[in-house]
This record gives structure tokens, C-alpha cells and sequence, in this order.
């Protein structure tokens, strides 16, 4: 059975599925201490999600990574329904801002986030190496948001 973890303790032990998500670890540092780290097992490790609060009603998704074997299972749309739980009743908007690509933008689409503004440039200013994925270079990141 799903069981969800909240990670107060060792939180840079899940830096490697974190890197995952978000690939490099400067960038992490910059939000793992100050936000909420959850941790989804199912017979071992299946997904990570690290959650701020940004003030006037605001929670972001930060990071949130499914293990290489485990994707496409249902996992990272758990933890996305997960995340709405714990921050509903707190909060009013949940935000993610990920890269313009074929694999991220259809997921949180189909979680219920809808695009609500972009960064340009944000991952060629903000990233020591260019960031690929699905064969396509991430240069802007778009910015997505629900009601909670």
C-alpha cells in the first residue's frame, strides 16, 4: 500500500532522486531545508516531492520526482493529490513552474494546473549547463497554478 512520509531528518539522504527533478544541487539547496519534503513508498522508495509556502496563500512545488523504474505507474500524480490534501484549507493557489517540455507540461495539465505565466530564460540564466528533456532544450520555465 501507498504510505507518505513526511521527511523532517536527513533530507539531503533523497538527494539523489531528488537531482532527478531538479538537476542541480545549488538550485536544491536553495529550498530543501526551507520546505516540506514527502516521501511516497509503495514496497520501497517511489517518489519524492519537496513543497514551500510563498506567503499570501502560496504553496509551490519545488521538486517533484518519481524513481526511474517506478514512472508511468501512478506515482507522481499520488503525490501531486497528495500535496493538494495537505495544503488545501491552508492555503489558496498551488504553483509549480517546470520546463517547456512534452513530458512535464502534459502530466501537471492533467493533474489540473493550468499555465498561468512564464520565466524567460530562466533555466539558460539560472543553470550551469544546459537542461534537455524529450530532446528539447529548456531555456524558459512555465509557470502553472490551482486553486486549492
Amino acid at each position: 500500500f501507498m504510505e507518505f512520509r513526511t521527511i523532517s531528518d536527513s533530507k539531503r539522504a533523497f538527494l539523489p532522486l531528488l537531482l532527478l527533478g531538479d538537476e542541480q544541487e545549488d538550485m536544491v539547496n536553495r529550498y530543501l531545508d526551507r520546505g516540506t519534503l514527502w516521501a511516497l513508498y509503495d514496497g520501497g522508495l517511489r517518489a519524492v516531492c519537496v513543497v514551500t509556502e510563498e506567503g499570501a496563500g502560496d504553496f509551490e512545488i519545488k521538486n517533484l520526482a518519481v524513481a526511474p523504474e517506478s514512472q508511468r505507474q501512478g506515482y507522481g500524480r499520488a503525490m501531486v493529490e497528495h500535496v493538494v490534501r495537505q495544503c488545501r484549507g491552508r492555503g489558496k493557489r498551488l504553483l509549480v513552474g517546470t520546463g517547456d517540455s512534452p513530458l512535464t507540461l502534459p502530466f501537471y495539465e492533467a493533474c489540473g494546473f493550468r499555465e498561468c505565466g512564464r520565466i524567460e530564460g530562466f533555466f539558460a540564466e539560472n543553470y550551469d549547463h544546459p537542461i534537455y528533456e524529450a530532446g528539447r532544450r529548456l531555456t524558459d520555465m512555465v509557470l502553472l497554478d490551482m486553486e486549492l
